[in-house]
């Protein structure tokens, strides 16, 4: 298979990887994208594309799908190339200090540097054990809300505490005949508004709040969800009807091979230089929930700051001979 050639090499379509293109674009760096999902922009499309985000300046809210439809427009200019359903399975540097990425399509692409924008690595849910859960997943068990109107008129079990599991119960208990949440203590993981939201709409029989409680048993026909039985501490079983259920037991992740490139590594994420996002290797960068440092924030715009630094540096690395005299975008506009 022939190796196809790039600037740089990012790794993870998410969103910080989209403004990782438009950033090196601007600067007239190509790129190549690899992920493992199917689409891009990572758990903002698989998981929660319908969720409003509050904290992307310049938008009061937006929709996870929608931020990354925008992402994909603004990077569009710049002819990025996707690899997708497919992850890193192999890095070779060269003496020319390119490096080659291989893929488990058996993809080869050859770089000036590389990005890795992979969130939190390559990731699926955490399913509860029971025995029968498979049986109807994708129809009536789900691990994800892709689509408010799918659940509309239905009687609608959702188990979990932390913040996914609260914003999805508030926001479909005005579309779901029935709401109920199911979580194993009688503290959320979630932030103070939403449990106070949570508890207003209990309180107005809008949701029925099941604190205390675990899932024991799925119960139906065929692929068709009919019950969902829950026991308390005492091993007390009851069982609540149910067309659907929504499981929000938070992400299980792995880095992969990066793990054997010899970054530093810390708590799974990888270290890096604060002012340049590098690592400690030469031309490898992080961005995003992947990458940290001291003090590190994990939100959205706090690794698009960082593919700004990253692109910069990369830059230097590649043209070393040609200075960059930085100018605002409303002055440049977009590279020809």
């Amino acid at each position: 298979m022939s190796i196809q050639d790039t600037d740089v090499i990012i790794i993870g379509a998410g969103p910080v990887g989209l403004f990782a293109v438009f950033e090196c674009g601007m600067l007239g760096l190509k790129c190549h994208v690899i992920d493992a999902l199917s689409e891009i922009g990572g758990q903002c499309t698989a998981l929660y594309p319908e969720k409003p985000i509050y904290d992307i300046p310049g938008m009061p809210a937006v929709l996870a799908g929608d931020l990354i439809d925008s992402l994909e427009k603004q990077a569009a200019p710049f002819k990025p190339a996707y690899h997708l359903e497919q992850s890193v399975t192999a890095l070779d540097e060269h003496k020319d200090k390119t490096f080659t990425v291989t893929t488990s399509k058996g993809t080869k692409i050859k770089g000036k540097a590389i990005i890795i924008a992979a969130g939190g690595g390559a990731f699926g849910p955490n399913k509860p054990p029971l025995a029968n859960i498979a049986d109807f997943e994708n129809t009536s068990v789900f691990y994800a809300c892709r689509n408010k109107e799918q659940f509309r008129g239905k009687r609608l079990v959702i188990a979990g505490g932390g913040d996914s599991a609260l914003d999805w119960a508030i926001a479909l208990s005005n579309i779901a005949d029935t709401v109920s949440l199911i979580h194993r203590r009688e503290k959320f993981r979630a932030s103070p508004d939403s449990v106070e939201k949570l508890h207003r709409l209990a309180s107005a029989g809008k949701i029925d709040l099941l604190t205390s409680f675990q899932l024991k048993e799925l119960k139906g026909f065929g692929a068709q969800l009919s019950h969902v039985a829950i026991s308390d501490l005492d091993d007390n079983i009851q069982e609540i009807e149910a067309d659907a259920l929504l499981c929000f037991y938070g992400l299980a992740s792995s880095l992969g091979v990066i793990e054997e490139w010899g970054l530093d590594l810390k708590s799974k994420h990888v270290l890096i230089k604060q002012s340049t996002a590098e690592t400690n290797r030469e031309r490898i960068f992080a961005v995003g929930d992947v990458a940290t440092y001291d003090h590190k924030i994990k939100l959205i715009l706090t690794g698009f700051a960082e593919c700004a630094q990253a692109a910069h540096a990369i830059y230097n690395y590649i043209h070393p001979d040609t200075p960059l005299h930085f100018e605002y975008s409303t002055t440049k506009g977009l590279p020809a």
